[in-house]
């Protein structure tokens, strides 16, 4: 299987900002081992304004562009270490591949990521991709690594992409708010109703929430790939998914229903 896995900020860190160990931990082991077992994955990690803010010591996330920027160079400097360390201690190698919205619009740059990633993915290597929030603009960003990872899982013909959130899918209301809403175990059609009520982002350390995700599900689904968001905070869901087993909601793709 060709999978994509997208990880947020809230999933990666502790409320401080401060990378959670025994999670990461986990979900390396697990990827390495989905690895192992002849799978292959491309991950599409957030956490680097995250990182870098706990870093640098701030007390909160930076608001203006440069400090973000510049906050982003330190935290990826961080992020791709402990990826690096930690996968290797399974056994792997990784690769960062960086992008902006430019990357994607460009078909010979475009071009260029497809064969990267399918030559590191030949070569055994991990490809841990992420926006390259020290070079966006508005102009050029792709503004959020739920589009982000529904974008490379069309461009590379993945048959899966999961995004690992801090909630266990897509539910009838705000789970958080409604003590009555039900999770949502199979969407096969993103109507009006549905899109519309996807709220924002979730947490302060994350940029995106379920509209981003929904948003994500329609880009893969029209292109073959299924999609599936489920609960992150414990990464040895992914063996289930794997398997077919329910978990969290799935998005069939459009070529799957028909």
């Amino acid at each position: 299987m060709k999978l994509v896995i997208k990880i947020g900020s809230s999933t990666l860190t502790h409320e401080g900002g401060g990378i959670n160990i025994r999670r990461f931990h986990k979900l390396c082991q697990v990827v390495a081992d989905l690895m192992n077992a002849g799978n292959k994955v491309v991950l599409v990690s957030s956490g680097a304004i995250a990182m870098g803010v706990s870093k640098l010591g701030l007390s909160r996330h930076p608001e203006d562009m440069p400090t973000k920027q510049a906050v982003s160079a330190v935290g990826q400097c961080e992020l791709m270490d402990s990826y690096d360390r930690t996968f290797g201690e399974f056994g792997h190698t990784v690769g960062q591949i960086l992008l902006t919205g430019a990357d994607i619009e460009d078909p010979a740059r475009l071009g260029n990521f497809i064969n990267t990633v399918e030559r590191l993915l030949e070569m055994g290597v991990l490809p841990i991709i992420n926006e390259n929030d020290t070079v966006e603009t508005e102009e050029i960003a792709v503004g959020d690594n739920d589009t982000l990872s529904a974008i490379v899982a069309s461009a590379i013909s993945a048959d899966l992409l999961v995004i690992l959130s801090d909630i266990d899918g897509l539910y009838s209301g705000d789970p958080r708010k409604d003590p009555d809403a039900k999770l949502i175990p199979v969407v096969y059609e993103l109507t009006p109703d549905i899109m519309n009520g996807a709220g924002g982002a979730g947490t302060r350390r994350g940029t995106g929430g379920m509209q981003t995700k929904l948003t994500a599900a329609g880009i893969v689904t029209a292109t073959g790939c299924d999609m599936i968001i489920a609960q992150g905070s414990n990464p040895e869901i992914l063996y289930d998914i794997v398997e077919g087993k329910p978990v969290g909601t799935r998005f069939p793709s459009r070529k799957a229903g028909e």
